[in-house]
């Protein structure tokens, strides 16, 4: 079979200096944004149809949450710019270059919509917006970049701060911080701003001015693209210089107690220590998926190895009695030996959200909680828990991933509210004063 030949184009258009760098990269997923602006949408179309031009018959997908968005901002930029060398088919929602090479069109609204994709072959997959996707969706297609022919295989996405795929971008792309098999020189990030994109400063300074006359928050995440803070993020007033601190500033004499969030998927285990005033100090974290109950009570127990811990405050779905066993999840963890004297929490999701924030909030320049930084697990979910979009008061659960420190944290400052019936009255000492802090 004759191999199709290769194409020649001229492309209009000066790349700046980021987008430079985006060409250039060979890494095998690379990010590109940070802030609105940057040109991200001009250079990943071109990136894509440089590429098919390079390498005939190559296989592409191009993805964004939904088809309409797709459409709007990039198959009719695409057949504007390249309606010469592009045949378009709505049907099949694919572009095909005369070489062969050819750039399917794909969508992904919900978690169902990535199961499509299983076992397809792609050399090239670009994302637009990836963190509107969730990390599932993304392993996805990460499973779909392979292929027999000798080309590159490569994964390119645009991102701004916030979404449902904020925390697994950041984690993989800004803070690299990898696991298990992810190779750390797979990853590249290309940080764009709109000042780096000189065409649209000239163009449009309206739209920079509007950016810079944002309120501060939505200005460092569209502006400056701070991936700390962003639209959508449920504790907005989360700030690790205020509620992160070093080990060594937790005073030594507290009152310990432990508060856990406990699924198969992962257990989120949080020793907690109380002072005299109602501060609240986040002292150590265990976090970790796939432990039985019975390993998961052993953990904890390690956790509070050197510390009086009083209780231990966990879900009530942990009371319920299970058909296998004929216990429950209670009775279990309570079994083994060093799990501290169990509660059920108060799971009151808004009120316990309300509280929290209430210990979140600086009174006279200082936080009433305080998180150890060796409590990162804790730390990296907090600012990355999203407002649920049908009941702002309370927080998503997607991305599941990063709810279950903070569930646990939630479980804690309740059972301080309203302390479990097993302690005894005086330890109300250690609860806030009505008169000095409302819980609600």
């Amino acid at each position: 079979m004759r191999e199709p030949e290769a194409l020649s184009l001229h492309i209009r258009g000066t790349p700046n200096e980021r987008q430079k760098l985006f060409f250039a990269s060979r890494a095998r997923y690379t990010a590109y944004g940070g802030a609105r602006g940057g040109g991200k949408s001009w250079a990943l179309r071109r990136k894509l149809i440089g590429l098919c031009l390079r390498y005939p018959g190559i296989r592409c997908l191009l993805v964004r949450r939904s088809y309409a968005e797709l459409k709007a901002n990039h198959v009719r930029p695409l057949l504007d710019e390249y309606g010469t060398l592009l045949s378009y088919s709505e049907g099949d929602k694919i572009l095909t270059l005369p070489n062969g090479s050819s750039i399917a069109l794909g969508y992904c609204a919900s978690q169902r919509d990535v199961l499509r994709y299983q076992g397809q072959e792609y050399d090239i997959i670009a994302i637009d917006e990836a963190t509107q996707l969730s990390e599932y969706q993304f392993s996805i297609f990460k499973a779909c970049l392979r292929g027999t022919r000798d080309v590159p295989r490569r994964m390119y996405l645009t991102c701004n701060p916030g979404g449902v795929g904020h925390a697994w971008v950041k984690r993989l792309f800004v803070e690299r911080n990898f696991r298990g098999d992810e190779n750390p020189d797979d990853y590249l990030f290309i940080s764009a701003q709109v000042y780096d994109n000189p065409v649209l400063m000239r163009a449009d300074p309206d739209y920079v001015r509007q950016l810079e006359s944002l309120p501060q928050k939505l200005r460092d995440a569209w502006l400056y693209g701070r991936w700390d803070v962003f639209e959508g993020q449920f504790f907005s007033e989360f700030d690790h210089d205020v509620h992160v601190c070093s080990p060594e500033k937790i005073p030594s004499s507290l009152y310990y107690f432990v508060a856990l969030d406990y699924g198969f998927d992962m257990l989120a285990a949080l020793l907690m220590g109380c002072d005299s005033d109602g501060n609240l100090f986040a002292v150590k974290e265990f976090c970790k998926p796939n432990l039985t109950l019975s390993e998961a009570a052993r953990e904890v127990s390690l956790l509070c190895q050197g510390y009086n811990v009083r209780y231990a405050v966990a879900s009530p779905d942990l009371w319920n009695r299970r058909q296998d066993s004929g216990k429950s999840g209670f009775e279990v963890m309570q079994s083994v030996p060093g799990m501290p004297p169990m509660c059920a929490a108060d799971n009151r999701r808004v009120p316990g959200w309300r509280v929290l924030r209430e210990y979140l909030s600086p009174a006279d320049g200082a936080s009433a909680l305080r998180i150890s930084s060796v409590c990162t697990e804790l730390i990296r979910s907090m600012p990355a828990l999203l407002c649920d979009a049908m009941r702002p008061e309370d927080a998503s659960d997607e991305p599941h991933a990063v709810t279950h420190a903070p569930e646990a944290l939630r479980y804690a400052v309740m059972s301080r509210a309203n302390l479990p019936s097993p302690m005894p009255a005086a330890n109300n000492t250690f609860r806030f004063a009505k008169k000095e802090r409302s819980l609600f």
